[in-house]
C-alpha cells in the first residue's frame, strides 16, 4: 500500500489506516526521552535521558515490537487517546495534528526525507543520552528545555 500525498490535510486522526499513521511519526525520537513531573506543580519536564531501547543515533526503537512489553513506561499512541497528546513535544506530528495544526515543513512527508528531522536539528540525535549510562537519581541534573 501506498501513501495518498497529504493525506494528513485530508483525513482526522480516527480515519488514518495503520501506515499512515505509522508514517505521522517523524522519527525525532522526542517521545522516547524520559521526563520527571514537578511534584509542586504537576509540570512535566522533558530530560535528555532516553530510553535504554532507543538508539540514539538513528533514533529509532532497538525492539519497536516488543517495546510495549520490555518497558513499562512506553506508550502506544491511538487516535482514542487524543485528549492526552499534550505530554507530546509540541513539534510532534500527532500532537500537531489533533490540535489542528499543519506538519512543518522538515517533516518527512512533507519534505520526502526521513534525514529532514535530524538535518533541521529537531531530532534527539547528538542531544540525548541513554539511561544506561545516568543514574536515575540523577536525571534531574539532565532536564532540558528546547522541546
Amino acid at each position: 500500500m501506498s501513501l495518498e500525498p497529504e493525506f494528513w490535510r485530508r483525513k482526522s486522526l480516527a480515519q488514518m489506516n495503520q501506515e499512515e499513521w505509522e508514517a505521522l511519526c517523524d522519527g525525532c525520537a522526542k517521545c522516547c526521552l524520559h521526563k520527571l513531573e514537578d511534584e509542586d506543580s504537576g509540570e512535566l519536564l522533558f530530560t535528555s535521558v532516553a530510553c535504554r531501547y532507543l538508539d540514539v543515533q538513528r533514533c529509532r526503537c532497538r525492539v519497536y515490537d516488543e517495546r510495549l512489553q520490555k518497558m513499562d513506561s512506553c506508550v502506544s499512541l491511538s487516535a482514542a487517546q487524543v485528549e492526552q497528546f499534550r505530554w507530546l513535544p509540541a513539534s510532534c506530528a500527532y500532537r500537531l495534528l489533533a490540535e489542528g495544526q499543519d506538519l512543518p515543513a522538515w517533516h518527512p512527508l512533507r519534505s520526502g526525507s526521513p534525514r529532514s528531522v535530524h538535518a533541521a536539528q529537531i531530532s534527539v540525535r547528538n542531544k540525548a543520552i541513554s539511561e544506561s549510562e545516568v543514574d536515575p537519581d540523577q536525571w534531574d541534573l539532565y532536564i532540558i528545555d528546547y522541546l
